[in-house]
């Protein structure tokens, strides 16, 4: 499977496909964490408050989630349900009100 692929295109059976290739090429770990896709999220273990309001129902649902780039509608990775919404409310929309994080997402030279 050739990835990253536009999201946007994608149907529901799609979607699943592709994010279990994510899971697959991740080696089970979150694509914003690093941490195992078959745990909770340690950003929900370590208290990190998330806006759920702002997101859909059942958002948190499926525990693994499809990441993509809401503007270019490219496809991550697979990525906690939680963390999904961390890296919405931290970085993509950030609120303003939020505390800051205490954790630094993967990559970002501090984790």
């Amino acid at each position: 499977m050739n990835l990253p692929v536009d999201y946007r295109r994608l149907k529901s059976r799609q979607r699943r496909a592709v994010r279990e290739e994510y899971i697959r090429r991740q080696q089970g770990k979150c694509c914003f964490c690093g941490e195992s896709l078959f745990d909770k999220s340690p950003y929900q273990l370590d208290g990190t408050s998330v806006h759920e309001e702002r997101y859909p129902f059942r958002f948190f649902d499926n525990p693994v989630h499809l990441h993509h780039d809401h503007v270019t509608g490219m496809t991550i990775g697979a990525i906690h349900a939680y963390c999904n919404a961390v890296s919405f409310d931290y970085f993509e929309d950030p609120v303003g009100d939020l505390p800051p994080l205490k954790r630094q997402p993967v990559g970002s030279g501090n984790g």
